[in-house]
């Protein structure tokens, strides 16, 4: 049950980032769908081919795929004005797609009984994945190479997976809540991780 939430919040949560981004770039419906299905569903594809998940069980989310399609819809048909929000609130929904991906990522691997090293790796890149592709497919730098922390909140919430810490829905749904927290107050505050420039 955790999982399919995580799941489900984390999908259209990316959808929704991805299709504004598509908007902001411009991009023709097709285009919306193209980036905010891709953006949706990268996370959970990484995930799968990293802990030996068949690939092919994202086909089996029928009943996903329709709400992301709809979602995309009516985020593509919302006047502009209301897009004006996305900059105040859009960091909102990239930051419960990392969460939700990144716990969903970690669950994942320790169910198949793999190392720690594994569950701070999935939790990683399935929490980021989404994201990376979406920055990619726009001709974007990827915001987890650039921006206020990103990865790293995504990694310490597999490490307290991984450590054995989260234990029933009360402190899986604390732990969410914290990530998402901390990606905020991260982009409210510009929090950055340590940076070397060559001039």
């Amino acid at each position: 049950m955790t999982w399919d939430v995580l799941n489900i919040i984390g999908t259209i949560a990316f959808a929704i980032s991805g299709a504004i981004v598509a908007m902001r770039e411009d991009y023709d419906i097709l285009g919306v769908q193209v980036l905010g299905f891709t953006t949706a569903f990268g996370g959970s594809t990484i995930r799968n081919l990293l802990i030996g998940i068949p690939i092919e069980n994202i086909w089996q989310q029928g009943d996903l795929f329709i709400v992301v399609f709809l979602t995309i819809i009516v985020i593509f048909i919302l006047p502009n004005q209301w897009l004006q929000y996305w900059d105040k609130w859009g960091f909102l929904f990239d930051a419960m797609g990392l969460a939700s991906f990144a716990m969903q990522g970690a669950l994942s691997a320790v169910q198949i009984g793999a190392p720690l090293s594994a569950v701070l790796v999935a939790a990683t890149l399935t929490g980021s994945g989404g994201g990376m592709i979406r920055d990619v497919f726009a001709g974007r730098k990827p915001m987890i190479f650039r921006e206020e922390i990103y990865a790293l909140w995504a990694t310490l919430g597999g490490l307290m997976i991984g450590l054995g810490f989260i234990q029933g829905p009360w402190s899986t749904g604390a732990l969410f809540v914290a990530i998402v927290i901390l990606r905020m107050l991260s982009v409210h505050f510009k929090w950055r991780l340590p940076q070397h420039s060559v001039s």
